[in-house]
Formats: C-alpha cells, structure tokens, sequence
C-alpha cells in the first residue's frame, strides 16, 4: 500500500463557536468539564478525518487542561489542527478559546491533545497521510508532538515492564 500524499496542518485545520446555555453548565454558572471535552472530541476528529479523507477512532486523550472557566453567556472558540502522524495515527492539538460576547475579549481557557487512528473500509488501521508542517507555528507544533508522542512510547513502555515484573 502507498502512503497518501503530504499535507500541511493549514489544509485540515477546523475551527468552529459555541454559545454556552445554561443547560451546559454547573450551579456555579460555569461550563460543565464534560461539555468541552466532548466538543474538543468532535472538532478534532473532524480535523483528523480532514487530514486523512478517511474515518478516525478517538485513540487516546494525551492531555488536557482547564486553565480558565467559561461561563454562561460566553463564546467558545475551538480551532483544532493535526501536529503529528505517524503510520496510521495522529497527534490533533485543540485550543479553546472563551470569548466576552460584548467586548471581543479572548482569554485561552482550555488546551487538548489527542490521537486518532486512520480507518480503512474494514475498520483496521491503515496509512495516514504524512504531515508537512510549514509555518513556524506549525514547525513548533510538530517538534513538540514528536517529543510528546516519545515520551508516551516510554512511559508505556515502563508500565509494561513493571505490570509483567507484578504478575510473578
């Protein structure tokens, strides 16, 4: 099987608003945890199956911060772009972004990364495109994804070696 041609983050990058209703929120007047985290899910598949041109599985969730809270009333931003693939999966970085509806302000309020698998017709794992990072954000992106992606191999790898030590 050949591997798909290049593309750059640019070419799969997704950005999508919500409004935050009271129903998405706690007694605080704050958005519920869960109600992010299901919309960075959505728009980083959608980006992940830009990227491919195929159907994506959500793999894993490498890391997620709540740095601010986003209140009822406020716009939320997500802009989601591949930083990293391999052979068949890849690394998709979410930035939210909570915005005052009245004065344009923009304060990052959350930040994601997650890995998604490519899917072929038989919903195994096949090629992903490769990434071509071109801008300097998008070089800095991928640097810090291959770093990220290495240290997940070995702390997996650590894991491993003491639950098989465990089991004797």
């Amino acid at each position: 099987m050949t591997r798909p041609k290049a593309k750059s983050p640019g070419q799969s990058a997704v950005e999508t608003r919500y409004l935050i209703m009271p129903h998405q929120a706690n007694p605080h007047g704050t958005a519920f945890g869960g109600v992010i985290m299901a919309w960075i899910d959505m728009v980083a598949g959608m980006a992940a199956q830009r990227h491919c041109g195929k159907e994506v599985v959500t793999a894993g969730i490498d890391s997620l911060a709540f740095k601010e809270p986003i209140g009822i009333g406020d716009h939320v931003l997500l802009r989601a772009s591949v930083n990293y693939v391999s052979r068949s999966s890849m690394e998709v970085g979410v930035r939210v972004t909570r915005e005052d509806p009245y004065t344009a302000e923009e304060v990052v309020a959350t930040s994601a990364h997650l890995t998604f698998v490519a899917l072929d017709e038989d919903k195994k794992p096949t090629l992903a495109p490769p990434i071509q990072p071109e801008t300097d954000a998008e070089k800095r992106r991928y640097a810090n994804a291959k770093l990220r992606v290495q240290a997940r191999k070995e702390l997996l790898g650590k894991i491993s070696r003491r639950q098989s030590t465990d089991a004797e």
